[in-house]
């Protein structure tokens, strides 16, 4: 059986403020690096950013071997003890990461360690600079790391693995419609399904000191001298640049007509497969990614085995790829098991992370947080209640997954099995229709939808939320 080493860290410059993450997957046996994973996450605080970099090292080292035995090191006491049982997680912005990291993989398989600080320098850098290239309005690459690395060390060559499901480029500020059954905004829409809190202030038990203080004098770190409202400000901007960036990508991915020229040669075509029912299905609770993953039902065991045997009898699929949630790993085996594929997992598929509204129905939301429902449905930017996964960023994310996935499927048929939010996303970008379409689409349980992409960067919607197999 592997052993894996997973090293992760991050870091929030104001505390709340800009923060990113970075993890590091090793073989315990050799040493040799496997894995580098890093990301900008916007305003949130070092504790959530320290989980999110936990939780993106054990669900790369669950892609590489998800038999694999792994040993988490960090210099984080707080995450190290909590995830270990040995102390209570009483903050909520916590709980449902914890959640999410303890549910990788099974009990038994990963231990955890607690390091000092100046041990956990490779996980310490990548976050730092996935935060630098936040503050430029860009995103991290283990590319321009390396590029960064060879110059400091006078062009001596550093081996980097490729990150096979790393994040991509910014994308489209868009808005996936809400929820399991999304409904128009003057109507009930119901929930979806997705990531880590963004934001969030921990008790002050459970924060700690920023890690953004005193970085090394060849990073671009944030200075001492920032104030708070230096930093507000350049994250703001950041936000702004992005969103430009974002509306010029999805500007040039508007669906060519259904036809390409022939030296076009053969698309990237995305089978894209909703998971089966889960419990919280037919009541229309919001169930994302930020609170409990349920399983399916029986109902839903039952569609996705109906999925399963079409798309064998159809013939067309060489790759399958799942989101890092139960319900969409276990939709995703059944199929692959009829098909004799294995599955991969790419945790840009995740489901949104609604939040402080998980497990609840719409109703619910509406008499609880009815300030925050309305400022949600009225624009993509707003994150429900609890610092939640805005649809803006819920786009961001889902166009450079694309963009990775096209890239590593040219010319290849592929069944993705995600959720309502990114299926929604996906279909929206490729027809460069605004935010408000999708509140505009029917998605239901195990249904299918495809779209074909282009090596011009167009693309074409050839089916939506078919579900003839089901009956």
């Amino acid at each position: 059986m592997r052993e894996f080493i997973v090293e992760a860290d991050g870091g929030s410059r104001g505390n709340p403020g800009p923060a990113g993450y970075g993890a590091v997957v090793s073989d315990a046996a050799t040493g040799e690096t496997l894995r580098e994973i890093a990301e900008y996450i916007g305003v949130a605080t070092n504790n959530v950013a320290e989980y999110r970099g936990l939780l993106a090292g054990l669900r790369a080292a669950f892609a590489l071997d998800p038999a694999a035995t792994v040993h988490v090191r960090m210099d984080s006491k707080l995450v190290i003890e909590q995830m270990s049982g040995r102390w209570k997680i009483k903050h909520p912005d916590m709980k449902p990461l914890a959640a999410q990291a303890a549910r990788v993989f099974p009990p038994g398989q990963v231990t955890y360690e607690w390091m000092p600080r100046a041990q956990n320098k490779h996980a310490d850098r990548l976050a730092n600079e996935a935060m630098d290239a936040g503050a430029r309005g860009e995103r991290w690459s283990e590319a321009a790391s390396t590029a960064e690395l060879d110059a400091a060390a006078g062009g001596a060559s550093v081996s980097t693995v490729p990150e096979a499901a790393g994040p991509g480029a910014a994308a489209d500020a868009g808005a996936p419609a809400a929820s399991e059954a999304h409904a128009t905004k003057a109507g009930a829409p119901a929930a979806s399904e997705a990531h880590a809190p963004k934001a969030g202030a921990p008790a002050a038990s459970e924060a700690h000191a920023t890690k953004a203080g005193a970085p090394a004098a060849s990073e671009a770190h944030a200075t001492k001298a920032d104030s708070r409202a230096d930093l507000a400000a350049r994250a703001d901007a950041d936000a702004r640049a992005a969103k430009a960036d974002a509306d010029a990508r999805a500007a040039k991915a508007v669906a060519a007509p259904g036809w390409a020229p022939a030296d076009m040669g053969a698309p990237a075509t995305f089978v894209l497969l909703r998971h089966g029912e889960t419990p919280l299905t037919p009541q229309k609770r919001f169930s994302g990614s930020g609170g409990t993953d349920p399983s399916l039902s029986d109902a839903g065991r039952e569609q996705a085995e109906r999925a399963a045997a079409m798309l064998a009898r159809r013939g067309t699929i060489q790759a399958v790829v799942s989101s890092p949630l139960a319900r969409t790993r276990e939709t995703a085996g059944i199929v692959a098991a009829r098909l004799g594929l294995d599955v991969g997992i790419d945790d840009g598929l995740r489901e949104t992370d609604f939040g402080a509204w998980e497990g609840l129905t719409f109703a619910e939301v509406r008499e609880r947080h009815p300030d925050d429902l309305n400022a949600w449905l009225a624009s993509p930017d707003a994150e429900p209640t609890g610092g939640g996964e805005s649809f803006a960023a819920t786009a961001t994310r889902l166009a450079a997954t694309r963009d990775k996935l096209v890239a590593a499927y040219a010319g290849r048929t592929v069944l993705l099995v995600t959720h309502v939010t990114p299926i929604k996303t996906l279909v929206r970008l490729a027809l460069g229709a605004p935010p408000e379409s999708l509140f505009r689409m029917e998605l239901s349980a195990a249904s299918l939808s495809v779209v074909a992409y282009y090596a011009d960067g167009n693309a074409s919607v050839r089916l939506l939320n078919d579900t003839s197999h089901l009956r």
